[in-house]
């Protein structure tokens, strides 16, 4: 089948138009639920890694929507480089007392345990200024 460099534009257009974020393969190790548990605030976060490229956090009043891109393979130091943009947010607080807003991107590196049970989200492709670890919420569904 033969498709016209017209039909191929005109989906790229319409897909960039809609802001579409380019979901991660199926077996992507991101997808699932995650929980970070912050002991000394004596809170924990929720992040819903969701196939269609967005998630649902949820960080003790405050809970957040966003789109992420995330390549399906990590860069030769190990990491994947995650781009993030909140798009919903109730306003109420999360487990550091800041309120997100609307339109705020964040890009961190993620780096998972050979088990992809748990991972780290760092500052840049590096073990130094790290959060974590995020354990995987088994039996439940993203």
């Amino acid at each position: 089948m033969r498709v016209s460099a017209a039909v191929l534009t005109g989906a790229f257009l319409v897909s960039v138009m809609a802001g579409a974020q380019a979901a991660p393969p199926a077996d992507h190790p991101i997808l699932g639920i995650w929980k970070l548990s912050l002991p000394d605030l004596g809170c924990s976060e929720t992040y819903r890694f969701r196939a269609d490229g967005t998630t649902l956090v949820t960080s003790a009043e405050e809970v957040s929507e966003s789109e992420y891109d995330i390549p399906a393979k990590p860069s030769t130091k190990g990491f994947y480089r995650l781009d993030d943009r909140i798009v919903k947010d109730n306003g109420k607080k999360d487990c550091a007392g800041a309120v997100m807003k609307p339109g705020t991107r964040a890009t961190n590196y993620i780096r998972f345990h050979p088990s992809k049970a748990l991972f780290l989200m760092c500052a840049d492709e590096s073990m130094q200024t790290c959060i974590g670890p995020f354990e995987r919420v088994q039996g439940e569904e993203a």
